[in-house]
């Protein structure tokens, strides 16, 4: 049993608890308050000045396929001999010995969703993981919790440098809508044949991960940076009646009202970059308070290692500095990214019956001075400032 007595607990879910005791028992917390009975077998940390927050949670990286210092044998993130690639796990790609993950929980990010690049108009299999464990199995929490897509340059320069579709806008469109009608097809075969097996399709493993998307299972988590984009997206999730999250959502705040209006949920960053190509120049670092002021449901990402992961919660400050609520900005890299990533039933929040995913910072964790004294990972203290 572990106690954190005498801390700030930054909850999420019930605001904040000064000088309050939080308890955990086995991977659960058991207890939290300002006056909880800490049991004499107890493990003691004493939090006194110190922020206790939910493990920071990047929702939209590529640590761990995209390895450090290793080249291109250790970039794994986009299978580009097809647009289409829906059948691609980022599980099957994922070192769990990676650097960028000890620099992640060393920095209080417990968990990230990692998934596949944006070359491809449909790139496959994102997963939810913890940033600490022996082997991939261990730290997954959610596989699949979400199917990778992307508009715009990406696509259009992978491809259409090679002279094959898509070299337009249009082509990223059409090839996305096939391939959800192909899915639709292939779910009223597999309907047809429910009496009869010996009608059944052969098996197709991006279908039948488009077939989740249609059911709603999975959402399809679209790269897009331009309001245009973002744009045909919302129009391909009205058209299927599917789930759709908007990533990077550059000029997100030139559509906020209209994202907000179909509850479309963001996921905005890289935030510390330059303008490096033609559909960042118009990005701002406002773009989080805006679009959360239209009522647009808004996490932040790295997007690793384009910015380092352990970044977020700089990112999250800068937030705060051009406009965004505090709070907001908090639960932009905890509850938030956990809800877009289908773990908010486990993490996410300090509340009783969740898993302890827990960091103890000597100051603001939106302080660039500040640093991670405890991280906890599902009950198990991972690292300890030395």
């Amino acid at each position: 049993m572990l106690a954190i007595k005498n801390g700030k607990l930054v909850t999420i879910a019930n605001g904040v608890i000064e000088n309050g005791t939080l308890l955990v028992d086995g991977n659960k917390i058991v207890a939290i308050g300002p006056e909880v009975v800490i049991p004499a077998e107890a493990q003691v940390i004493d939090a006194s000045g110190k922020f206790v927050t939910p493990g920071i949670i990047d929702a939209h990286a590529h640590v761990s396929i995209w390895e450090e210092g290793l080249g291109w044998e250790g970039i794994d993130v986009n299978e580009t001999t097809n647009p289409i690639t829906a059948a691609v796990r980022a599980i099957d790609a994922i070192n769990p010995d990676e650097l960028g993950l000890h620099d992640a929980y060393q920095n209080g990010v417990t968990c990230i969703w990692c998934a596949p690049g944006s070359a491809n108009v449909i790139g496959g299999e994102g997963v939810t993981m913890r940033t600490y464990g022996e082997t991939v199995d261990e730290m997954i929490m959610l596989s699949p919790s979400g199917i990778k897509a992307a508009t715009g340059e990406n696509p259009k320069g992978a491809y259409g440098s090679r002279n094959q579709m898509p070299k337009t806008r249009m082509g990223v469109a059409a090839l996305l809508r096939e391939t959800l009608v192909k899915a639709q097809n292939y779910q009223r075969r597999i309907e047809k044949a429910a009496d009869n097996p010996e009608k059944m399709p052969a098996r197709d493993l991006g279908l039948e991960n488009m077939v989740k998307v249609l059911k709603r299972e999975l959402p399809l988590r679209a790269h897009c940076h331009r309001a245009d984009d973002a744009m045909t997206i919302v129009r391909v999730a009205q058209e299927f009646n599917i789930k759709v999250t908007i990533e990077h959502a550059t000029e997100g705040y030139k559509v906020a009202l209209e994202l907000a209006k179909h509850g479309v949920p963001i996921v905005v960053g890289p935030t510390l970059s330059c303008r490096s190509k033609i559909e960042v120049r118009d990005s701002s670092l406002a773009t989080p308070a805006m679009c959360a002021e239209a009522g647009v449901k808004v996490a932040l990402m790295t997007d690793h290692p384009v910015i380092p992961v352990w970044y977020l919660p700089i990112c999250a400050g800068v937030a705060v500095r051009h406009g965004l609520d505090e709070a907001v900005a908090m639960r932009a890299i905890t509850l938030t990214p956990a809800e877009i990533c289908g773990v908010a039933d486990r993490v996410g929040s300090l509340e009783v019956g969740k898993e302890a995913d827990i960091v103890i910072w000597d100051g603001h964790p939106f302080e660039y001075t500040t640093h991670v004294d405890y991280t906890i990972i599902n009950g198990s203290i991972v690292y300890q400032r030395q």
